[in-house]
């Protein structure tokens, strides 16, 4: 489990773009009461993980239109115990040819939807980097370097966030519009869309895809609904900038959040500077005013934190 601030942190999964690493500086933007927390595209629920361990809401909505996904989110929450049991025996019958067994696990996957062979198929790729077909099947590889997390560590980090999320998380597997049309504004929304500019190429890195201007539009409909949301959308990784920024016309405070080295581009030898960005609703900014909230002293504290 990895710690934040000495309180543990359970990682129930790897997952392609989860912000498990960025969420100690996506908090400090939460206010003080949230009623609910919810993300629409919740992935690995990184978010609502930290702040269940951190106790800032009581209720959490996790919504991802993956549908496999969250059967396997459901088992997580709800059967445990049963859920990790045919994870080991799975990990324990890859020894014969782990290559092998990799892909008849998936073709059967992808045949059943199985929530335990999602799992398996997690802990075995390649840095949690999901790709689907354009039919959409699973198609990743494996990291055959790896035989994936150990039964016995999978057993901890699956429990610990069943503890911290089991009966008191709504789950579905909607659209996110019918998510975010039912928030109050005593909510809180997350937002973590597929990324501009990889939803819609040849090899998939998220379940479906969304434009641009069809999320703008929500968000338009989610300020006249004086939502409290917050955006991970683009960002920049030494000089490159991944996608547009979201209009001025939705009047978003935008934050860039320094996290440091990109761990990619280390490996390919450059010390290139991940600098995310963070976009807050015009009613997030006015709930978080009345609270006094120092946004510039928070930005400034990311920033000097990130290069430690």
């Amino acid at each position: 489990m990895k710690t934040l601030n000495n309180i543990s942190i359970p990682h129930p999964f790897p997952y392609q773009g989860s912000k498990r690493g960025i969420a100690q500086y996506i908090l400090p933007y939460f206010p003080s009461s949230v009623r609910c927390l919810i993300e629409p595209f919740c992935g690995s629920a990184a978010v609502s993980i930290v702040a269940a361990a951190r106790g800032l809401t009581k209720q959490f909505w996790l919504n991802d239109l993956n549908e496999p996904l969250m059967e396997l989110w459901k088992e997580i929450l709800e059967r445990p115990n049963e859920l990790t049991g045919d994870y080991e025996k799975l990990w324990n019958q890859q020894y014969s040819n782990k290559k092998e067994f990799f892909f008849r696990i998936r073709e059967e996957f992808n045949a059943t939807h199985q929530p335990h062979h999602l799992l398996y198929l997690l802990a075995r790729i390649v840095k949690g980097s999901v790709r689907y077909s354009a039919e959409g099947k699973f198609n990743q590889s494996a990291d055959n370097r790896r035989l994936g997390m150990r039964p016995k560590t999978m057993r901890q980090q699956i429990f610990g966030v069943s503890t911290l999320l089991a009966g008191r998380t709504t789950l579905s597997a909607v659209d996110f519009r019918i998510v975010v049309e039912k928030a109050d504004k005593d909510d809180l929304v997350y937002m973590d869309p597929p990324y501009q500019g990889i939803s819609f190429t040849r090899d998939h890195r998220y379940y479906n895809g969304l434009s641009y201007d069809e999320f703008v539009d929500v968000l338009q409909i989610m300020n006249e609904k004086d939502v409290s949301y917050i955006i991970s959308y683009d960002g920049q990784t030494g000089g490159k900038t991944h996608g547009k920024l979201l209009p001025r016309r939705l009047s978003l405070k935008h934050l860039n959040i320094h996290t440091g080295r990109s761990s990619q581009a280390t490996l390919l030898g450059y010390n290139h500077e991940t600098v995310e960005s963070l976009y807050l609703s015009p009613a997030l900014v006015e709930r978080l005013d009345g609270e006094e909230r120092n946004f510039e002293k928070e930005s400034q504290i990311q920033l000097e934190f990130a290069r430690i």
